[in-house]
């Protein structure tokens, strides 16, 4: 097979995986939705500054449950059949585009569960919803590549947080600025250069993927 087939086939099994367990998934649910109605019991009624900040944190957190055990969940001997029969750049670009599914359904879920328990207060809807989802597969591949590195260290969370750090504030920095512009239901145009940094962090951070991946796979 080449390697958008073993992409395929990878992304397939994992989806089908999860769809039999569905432990992790429900976990992670039933964390954004009680964290949502523990906010709503925190504070009732915020601004715009908190109810963005708000949303972000609770999608932070529910990534980093849910991209976190990406190569914990395969076994020592699973990994030593892929790594004989599968391209090590099918494997981290798999994980990516699963990861990214993953919290695109989690963001919209969040999302509609936020906006039902607080009042929706966003200005522009469709930049906001740009905003979640470019959010989404950031934090996906961000986390991925980052868990992919902590895995062949021996799964050291301790060592995700650190390599975390200095990618995730910028990020978060950008998500906030670009969501902020549409709660404000500013023109769209003043939003282009943040989309732009987004769409670089995700070229660039799955580019890094696919020329580092290889040569942790080996060891």
């Amino acid at each position: 097979m080449n390697i958008l087939q073993q992409v395929k086939t990878l992304v397939y099994k994992d989806i089908i995986l999860e769809w039999r367990s569905k432990h992790a998934i429900n976990g992670i649910l039933l964390y954004v939705v009680s964290t949502v109605f523990v906010c709503y019991q925190a504070f009732k009624s915020v601004d715009t500054l908190v109810w963005n900040a708000l949303f972000w944190i609770i999608l932070l957190f529910a990534s980093i449950n849910a991209i976190s055990r990406s190569f914990i969940q395969e076994s020592s001997y699973r990994q030593l059949y892929y790594y004989t029969i599968i391209n090590p750049r099918a494997i981290i670009l798999s994980k990516i585009i699963y990861n990214s599914l993953v919290m695109v359904v989690l963001s919209t879920i969040a999302y509609a569960a936020y906006s039902v328990t607080f009042n929706n207060p966003v200005g522009d809807p469709f930049l906001y919803l740009v905003a979640v989802f470019l959010g989404s597969i950031s934090f996906a591949s961000v986390f991925t590549m980052v868990s992919g590195i902590s895995a062949k260290a021996g799964n050291n969370s301790t060592l995700m947080a650190i390599l975390s750090f200095p990618v995730i504030i910028p990020l978060l920095i950008v998500l906030i600025k670009l969501s902020q512009n549409a709660l404000s239901g500013l023109d769209r145009a003043v939003s282009s250069g943040e989309v732009f940094v987004l769409l670089s962090i995700n070229v660039i951070t799955v580019t890094i993927s696919l020329l580092l991946f290889p040569y942790l796979w080996r060891d």
